[in-house]
């Protein structure tokens, strides 16, 4: 699946035209246009803005195709004590928030969205 792919599966996700998706993360709406029909490949920042705008869209997956939970290892196979600390931070800061929407997505391009309080 190519990256202008998993882009429109974003846009399906969250039920948003182009216009809607570029003014939402601050891009243009041409070059979204751009980067849809593969003319031009998505800059850093391009994604940069949609990983922040979607925080629940995996930057890896996003890049690559391919999930990575990002457990890092130091070259004895330990984790790395400033991963251990944002774990911690991660789940203290978890405890508190509610989960309104998830999304699977699966590698034949389809996704399921799933609303827990509905």
């Amino acid at each position: 699946m190519l990256i202008q792919d998993r882009i429109r599966l974003i846009l399906k996700a969250n039920q948003m035209n182009s216009s809607q998706f570029a003014d939402r993360v601050g891009v243009n709406r041409a070059s979204l246009s751009h980067v849809l029909s593969g003319r031009n490949k998505p800059s850093h920042d391009f994604l940069s803005k949609i990983i922040k705008e979607f925080p629940n869209v995996n930057a890896s997956w996003l890049i690559t195709g391919e999930t990575r939970d990002g457990d890092f290892k130091n070259e004895k196979g330990e984790p790395k004590k400033d991963t251990i600390i944002k774990q911690k931070t991660e789940e203290v800061a978890l405890v508190s928030k509610t989960i309104v929407k998830i999304i699977h997505y699966y590698a034949d391009g389809t996704f399921d969205t799933f609303l827990p309080n509905a």
